[in-house]
């Protein structure tokens, strides 16, 4: 029997039950598998110096995935300790995953669309309306998509705002707030004392993306959580202010979430730990494809490992029915 579609899932809510969303890569590539895919990225980083032996070590791995070379190198380091290795050469380690983070943060301020105009005005009558149909909007995603969507009035239907906590280009810990960029984005980054974003206010105006290489000319990077396990993400989250209010927001939740375009990778197990802790009751998640691919198979066996599945009930639908972008 095929995987239900979206609609079928909205429709099987009670008419009280006003669900949230959690975005996650699926989102974005969805708009554009090109653009954001790590075989992409990768093939456009720059590593500077240690270029040559950073993409050695994604050749010798098969793997086109900044995070699995995050995670080999991490392991790497703690092995070097344990057996006495030079420290020098653990210290060359540790400088390799730095230049590894500020690469891919580099990259995909490199490689985003410059515009908001490169999306266009039906792609925003989709996914406006879709966007709209959630409570809170959670995303794990850094690009700048899911921000411009929220932030086009000039299409139907009008008069629907969303609060992201930012009052002007500062953001205010308030309870009105409902998207939540939960790993930081590319319009986001910390001035030192206080929590900023960028702001565009139309074609004549600096693009945001601009804006952010010229923060990154200046040694400012954009607020991202790119290291590469769930207990190092945490730790990130946990000590900014920024992150840690919308991972705070998460464990609040009650009633329905639909988790869209995310693998159920165990590399975010502290987001699952945080549904779990919720009072979500219901977890619609999507399926990319066939659903009896291994891919798949593991996505959904990763999803009934990962929440708890005595007090929430999960069911899962055909991602592409989803009418976000067409």
């Amino acid at each position: 029997m095929p995987l239900e579609s979206f609609e079928d899932k909205i429709n099987s809510l009670e008419p009280n039950e006003v669900p949230s969303i959690l975005l996650a890569n699926g989102f974005s590539q969805a708009w554009s598998h090109n653009i954001f895919n790590y075989q992409n990225l990768l093939q456009q980083a720059n590593f500077g110096a240690r270029d040559a032996t950073i993409r050695d070590i994604f050749n010798k791995f098969n793997t086109y995935d900044f995070e699995k070379v995050m995670r080999a190198l991490e392991a790497a380091e703690s092995v070097c300790e344990s057996y006495g290795v030079d420290p020098a050469k653990i210290n060359e380690i540790q400088a390799d995953q730095e230049h590894l983070k500020n690469a891919l943060i580099k990259v995909i301020s490199e490689t985003h669309p410059l515009r908001s105009s490169n999306v266009t005005t039906q792609q925003y009558e989709h996914a406006k309306p879709f966007i709209i149909r959630f409570q809170n909007i959670f995303t794990l995603n850094y690009d700048l998509l899911l921000y411009w969507v929220v932030n086009k009035f000039d299409i139907n239907p009008r008069g629907y705002h969303t609060d992201d906590g930012f009052r002007h280009t500062t953001w205010d810990n308030i309870q009105s707030q409902n998207v939540y960029f939960l790993h930081g984005g590319l319009h986001i980054y910390d001035d030192g004392t206080t929590i900023k974003k960028h702001t565009f206010r139309g074609d004549a105006d600096i693009s945001i993306v601009d804006q952010v290489r010229d923060n990154l000319n200046q040694g400012k990077f954009p607020l991202f959580v790119s290291e590469p396990t769930c207990e190092k993400k945490l730790s990130r989250i946990e000590h900014n202010p920024y992150l840690n209010a919308c991972f705070k927001a998460l464990k609040k939740l009650t009633g329905p979430l639909f988790i869209h375009g995310h693998s159920m990778a165990e590399n975010d197990q502290h987001i699952f730990n945080q549904i779990n802790k919720s009072a979500i009751d219901k977890v619609f998640i999507s399926i990319f494809g066939d659903e009896h691919s291994e891919q798949n198979r593991e996505t959904m066996a990763n999803a009934r490992c990962f929440i708890d599945t005595r007090k929430i009930d999960i069911d899962f639908y055909d991602a592409a029915s989803a009418p976000i972008w067409s």
